[in-house]
């Protein structure tokens, strides 16, 4: 049963653009259903999850806190390393892990969890290693996708319920 989620943000919570406006403030997009699925997941379904991303931001921070998310670590480049720290904590295996990103820096988690997904604008090489390519994009309802793929593998689809 997969119990933990770890998301990258860039190019898979976020459609990977980086703006700055004539502040040099830096902005991001989230998708409001990619986070609705995620909130249900923390929140109402009480299950775990984590961002782990190579790229610092108050923005991620700020929209961590309001999902639930219960494991942020930015600036990460061994994400993996990271993600061994996460499932000792939670007494669990990389069989209840289910990871979602986009690009390299995402490959070796990608391989180790038991459920993988990517976005579909993914490179080729994170693509052809992923159990499921979404046919969202990043930033665009592939977080959402893998969520409610994830309550069919759990057999929680009773519980989309709770959604409404």
């Amino acid at each position: 049963m997969i119990e933990l989620l770890i998301f990258d943000v860039d190019g898979t919570l976020t459609s990977g653009a980086i703006t700055y406006d004539s502040n040099l403030t830096e902005t991001k997009s989230f998708d409001v259903k990619d986070g609705m699925a995620i909130a249900s997941w923390t929140k109402k379904f009480n299950k775990q999850a984590a961002i782990i991303t190579g790229r610092t931001s108050n923005i991620v921070k700020k929209r961590a806190d309001e999902l639930g998310i219960q494991h942020l670590h930015q600036g990460i480049h061994n994400k993996d390393e990271v993600i061994e720290q996460i499932l000792k904590e939670l007494n669990i295996t990389w069989s209840n892990v289910a990871c979602i990103g986009d690009d390299l820096n995402d490959y070796k988690m990608l391989k180790k969890a038991k459920l993988s997904f990517c976005p579909s604008d993914a490179v080729d090489d994170i693509k052809d290693i992923s159990n499921i390519i979404c046919t969202s994009k990043g930033g665009k309802g592939a977080a959402r996708e893998m969520i409610e793929y994830i309550l069919k593998y759990n057999d929680m689809d009773d519980l989309k319920s709770l959604w409404v």
